[in-house]
C-alpha cells in the first residue's frame, strides 16, 4: 500500500470502504459461528451437567464470540468515521476558513461603516449648529453672548447651572446666531 495514497480522497475512501466491508463480513461470520457454537454446545451435554448447565455453557462461549462479533461492527463504524473526520478536518478546512474570514470581514466593513455613519452624522449636526444662518457682512462674532459676560463680577460670567438667570441648554446658547464668522 501506498503511504501517499492515504493522503488524497481517493485513496483513504479506498482504504476506509476497504476496511469497513472486511469488518462488516468480519462481524457477519462471527455472528453466524456464535449462533452456531452456542447450537450444538445447548445440543452436547457433557457428564456431570445439571439441569440448564448446557444452556449457561454455550451463553458463556457464544458470548465472546457475540464481543468479537460488536468490536468487528465498531471497527466498521470507525472506518467510516475515519474517512468523515479526515474530509471535515482536513479536505473542507480551507474552504470553511475562507468562508469564515469573508464572514468575519464583512462583520468588521459593516462595523466600520456604521462608525463612519455615526461620526459623519454627528459631525453635521455640529457643522449645522454652529453655522451662523444669517451672515451679516463686516460684523464681528462674539464666542458668547453679551448678557453672560459682565466684567464687574468674575463670578456671573458663565451660567449657572440651577438656579442662574438663564441656565445652559446646549452649546448653541454660547453662540451669537446672525453674525458672520
Amino acid at each position: 500500500m501506498d503511504i501517499n495514497a492515504l493522503f488524497t480522497d481517493e485513496g483513504l475512501r479506498a482504504f476506509t470502504a476497504t476496511v469497513r466491508d472486511q469488518h462488516v463480513r468480519d462481524a457477519q461470520q462471527y455472528g453466524q459461528i456464535a449462533d452456531i457454537v452456542r447450537r450444538r454446545l445447548e445440543q452436547t451435554p457433557i457428564e456431570g451437567d445439571r439441569w440448564m448447565a448446557k444452556k449457561l455453557r454455550a451463553w458463556k462461549v457464544s458470548r465472546q464470540l457475540r464481543a468479537m462479533q460488536k468490536a468487528s461492527g465498531e471497527a466498521a463504524s470507525k472506518a467510516e468515521a475515519l474517512y468523515a473526520t479526515y474530509v471535515n478536518e482536513v479536505l473542507e478546512l480551507p474552504q470553511r476558513r475562507a468562508v469564515a474570514e469573508a464572514k468575519k470581514l464583512e462583520r468588521k466593513n459593516g462595523r466600520q461603516a456604521a462608525v463612519g455613519a455615526a461620526v459623519a452624522s454627528s459631525l453635521n449636526r455640529t457643522v449645522t449648529a454652529l453655522t451662523p444662518q444669517e451672515q451679516v457682512l463686516g460684523a464681528v462674532p462674539q464666542a458668547r453672548p453679551a448678557e453672560f459676560v459682565t466684567p464687574d463680577n468674575p463670578w456671573q460670567q458663565w451660567p449657572m447651572a440651577a438656579g442662574g438667570e438663564r441656565p445652559t441648554a446646549s452649546i448653541n446658547d454660547y453662540f451669537q446666531k446672525g453674525e458672520q464668522a
